[in-house]
């Protein structure tokens, strides 16, 4: 019977084949991250911190006394987010907490994957299925959250849970799994900005009212909350020279005038902010193309241009990514994937032969930063020349998709009459390609 089965009694399409192919490599490479890479660590780990905050927490012993000036991880989690993590302290076995925490977030990052899958209208059965989950734990931001055991999984699955749940307009259980990211760690605030432009006020209602009422219950069961505020706070907004892929960090580490800083930054954020601007105007009808491509930019420029930016945090992007599917896609160019392979890549760039060191260590520490860059100018370049070439056509009212795959209605047919969507974009909503 098992022979039988290695035989096909059909011809294989090269999709069958690819994915036959795929899904050994994708689940042993999910195995090795999780069993191997991950348990055996790394000389960063972002858990014991997190451990013994917890601990603190249960308790009644001070939780907020990081010492800054060492480069060790530090616990930067809110008063909330202690209330929220502390359960994992009831392992007393401090290994042994720190396995369950990384199951807790590969099976998090997996039940993601899945959820992106249906973002996108794909099945377990499909070739794009394999393709993903390989692509996504051969990545180094869910190779390094796995190694250093840090609570990224737990985001991006809020994060997927957010977007399911704000295309289907369930607004408020949207707000709430927005919430309980945001009462952990800030990374998907910036989410907040599509909920607002799409009119869903009623997220806002458990997006902030989540974490407020953990803030209330978290704080009297603290030793120190006030030392959040005082003690930990300013240092999250300061800018820091090392394992900082910002523009800030970087041109600190660097030693780059604060102008030409600050320069690098508002420049990025007028791209960042026509960028969106476009998608409002000409896109937020097509609506997974809008919602997965805003989010990305801003959660890119959330990385790239405030105080501090780490290389792992480009997890949150995979929703982005995964719009290349779509026919208007705008990643469907070289440059926007060379700039993916630098911030993605578990590639290591360091080189230990004489005269190469310099050259090794700038690739490794700046490939991060020029990729969220890149991509940010790759979105705006690509929305920029389909706006340009759609008001030199004059079919500006009619969107501004190229004509290859969306026909303009003639000027016959562009009467007073005709129905138009009320953003001046066209009714046409782009379909994921099929690939089963």
């Amino acid at each position: 019977m098992l022979l039988r089965q290695l035989e096909p009694r059909s011809a294989r399409t090269t999709a069958e084949v690819i994915k036959f192919a795929l899904w050994p490599f994708a689940v042993m490479t999910v195995l090795n991250r999780v069993f191997i890479k991950a348990v055996n660590g790394y000389i960063t780990d972002d858990f014991r911190p997190v451990y013994q905050a917890s601990l603190d927490f249960l308790n009644r012993r001070p939780v907020y006394t990081a010492n800054f000036d060492s480069v060790d991880p530090h616990y930067l989690y809110y008063p909330s987010g202690t209330l929220l993590i502390a359960p994992v302290a009831w392992v007393h076995d401090y290994e042994k907490a720190r396995w369950l925490f990384i199951l807790l977030n590969a099976a998090a990052i997996i039940l993601a994957w899945y959820l992106l899958l249906r973002l996108f209208r794909f099945t377990l059965n499909s070739v794009v299925a394999p393709v993903l989950l390989f692509a996504m734990f051969m990545s180094e931001t869910v190779t390094n959250t796995l190694v250093f055991t840090n609570v990224n999984g737990c985001i991006l699955l809020a994060e997927m849970l957010f977007l399911h749940l704000l295309l289907k307009r369930r607004d408020l259980w949207a707000g709430v799994a927005l919430g309980l990211s945001i009462a952990v760690k800030p990374t998907l605030v910036p989410l907040l900005l599509i909920a607002l432009v799409r009119g869903q006020w009623k997220v806002f209602i458990t997006a902030l009212g989540v974490p407020v009422v953990l803030t209330a219950i978290a704080w009297p069961l603290s030793k120190d909350p006030e030392k959040f505020l005082s003690h930990t706070a300013p240092y999250i907004f300061e800018t820091r020279d090392y394992f900082n892929s910002a523009i800030a960090g970087n041109g600190e580490y660097y030693g780059l005038p604060p102008w030409l800083i600050w320069g690098m930054r508002l420049g990025m954020g007028v791209l960042v902010a026509i960028s969106l601007w476009l998608l409002y105007r000409y896109y937020r009808e097509d609506e997974l193309f809008f919602v997965c491509t805003a989010s990305g930019v801003l959660l890119t420029a959330s990385y790239l241009l405030p105080s501090l930016g780490q290389m792992y945090y480009s997890m949150t992007l995979f929703p982005f990514l995964m719009t290349v599917v779509l026919r208007n896609s705008v990643l469907r160019n070289w440059p926007a994937w060379l700039a993916i392979f630098g911030f993605m890549s578990y590639d290591k760039w360091l080189s230990e032969r004489p005269g190469w060191q310099h050259f090794g260590r700038d690739l490794e520490y700046l490939r991060i930063t020029f990729g969220w860059g890149l991509l940010l100018i790759v979105v705006f370049c690509v929305l920029g020349d389909r706006y340009l070439a759609a008001k030199r056509e004059g079919r500006l009212a009619f969107g501004i998709d190229p004509t290859w795959f969306k026909p303009v209605p003639t000027a016959a047919a562009a009467t007073p009459d005709s129905p138009r969507p009320a953003n001046g974009s066209a009714p046409t909503v782009a379909k994921p390609i099929s690939v089963e």
